[in-house]
């Protein structure tokens, strides 16, 4: 895929209206300090450094993304914007001198995967404007951002349910959810179905890939491979890539929701679930889950589907996603750009169960 001058200067304009036209939260201004905690390389970093450029802000290059070198620079150079995957969140709130380290003054954007409730809690409580957008590369990545109206908000769990959102479309954005006919889902935040989209800076093919290209603009928007609902507000709530989404006994199981429920127990330091083939229902989940020091061996797979329980009795999920096979491990596979990689997962553990 490929983006036009043309295409990087709308998508940065359009990225400052939305943040530059914010009251507060989320907001970005030419008194900021900027530092990526994305690599460069990960759709242009975002395509931030160009709109901190732009602005005139002082720009913060790492270099190594240590949590030590991190850390060292937010506090020295007083880092005021920068943008990240969850991972590399929990690791600057879990690094060794993190708590000497002031994030009052730090707004940050988290995308790449979803950004789990308890993460985002734990970011709040140690100052951070944390918030999370949503792109994908063919999108050079910008498409919405949960910059939220916090005067409409009731309490301290409304205002993390909007922060973890999807968000709102940017300027320009023609966003839909629809349905496989391409008819768009009622907004009730909870009817599933594609998210679609139209922007001037959307790339139009990939190169070499007539085929792909075709598919990637079919209907004349571009399909993004995401699961989401949206609401009556125009709140964005992103489920599942479709590619992750586990199809069992004919119902869709949200992967990330049973992460953000797993993540919320006590002693849970990271999880990933992925669907391994099964013989009656196609697919079931399967919880891989990393515990903190402190809890291995005192916590058990029978305490995390307790927990579990919990949420069907509240109506989150239906006792048929609980998975029967949920997996302790020390550690999880991480792309480039600290990622949690399900596609290494996936490959491990259906060969394993069909073994």
């Amino acid at each position: 895929m490929s983006f036009s001058h043309r295409q990087l200067v709308l998508h940065t304009i359009a990225a400052l209206a939305a943040y530059g036209t914010a009251p507060s939260q989320g907001r970005y201004h030419r008194d900021d300090v900027y530092m990526p905690l994305t690599p460069m390389f990960h759709v242009h970093a975002w395509g931030c450094p160009y709109t901190a450029t732009t602005t005139g802000s002082k720009l913060v290059f790492p270099g190594r993304y240590s949590p030590e070198m991190l850390l060292r620079l937010i506090k020295d150079e007083g880092v005021t914007f920068t943008h990240c995957v969850p991972t590399i969140l929990q690791m600057l709130l879990t690094a060794p001198g993190s708590k000497d380290v002031d994030f009052s003054k730090l707004k940050m954007v988290v995308g790449g995967s979803a950004l789990p409730r308890s993460l985002a809690r734990a970011a709040l409580q140690r100052g951070i404007d944390i918030f999370s957008g949503y792109g994908l590369s063919e999108a050079c990545p910008y498409l919405t951002s949960a910059l939220v109206n916090t005067n409409r908000l009731t309490g301290d769990e409304q205002e993390v349910d909007y922060r973890t959102r999807g968000g709102l479309p940017g300027p320009l954005v023609d966003l839909r959810v629809v349905d496989a006919n391409m008819e768009d889902v009622p907004h009730d935040g909870k009817t599933p179905g594609e998210i679609i989209a139209r922007a001037p800076w959307l790339t139009m093919s990939y190169l070499n890939n007539p085929e792909a290209s075709e598919q990637l603009w079919a209907g004349g928007y571009m399909h993004t491979g995401d699961v989401g609902a949206i609401d009556d507000e125009g709140f964005v709530h992103i489920t599942d890539r479709l590619k992750d989404v586990i199809k069992s006994g004919g119902e869709w199981i949200s992967s990330i929701a049973l992460e953000d429920i797993i993540s919320e127990r006590q002693g849970v330091r990271r999880v990933a679930v992925i669907g391994v083939h099964d013989e009656k229902w196609g697919e079931r989940p399967l919880a891989l889950v990393v515990l903190e020091p402190d809890f291995v061996g005192k916590v058990g797979p029978e305490d995390i589907r307790r927990h579990m329980v919990s949420y069907v009795d509240k109506g989150v999920i239906s006792r048929h996603a609980i998975p029967e096979q949920l997996t302790f491990v020390n550690e999880l596979p991480l792309t480039s750009i600290g990622k949690i990689d399900k596609k290494t997962l996936r490959a491990t553990y259906q060969q394993q169960a069909a073994a």
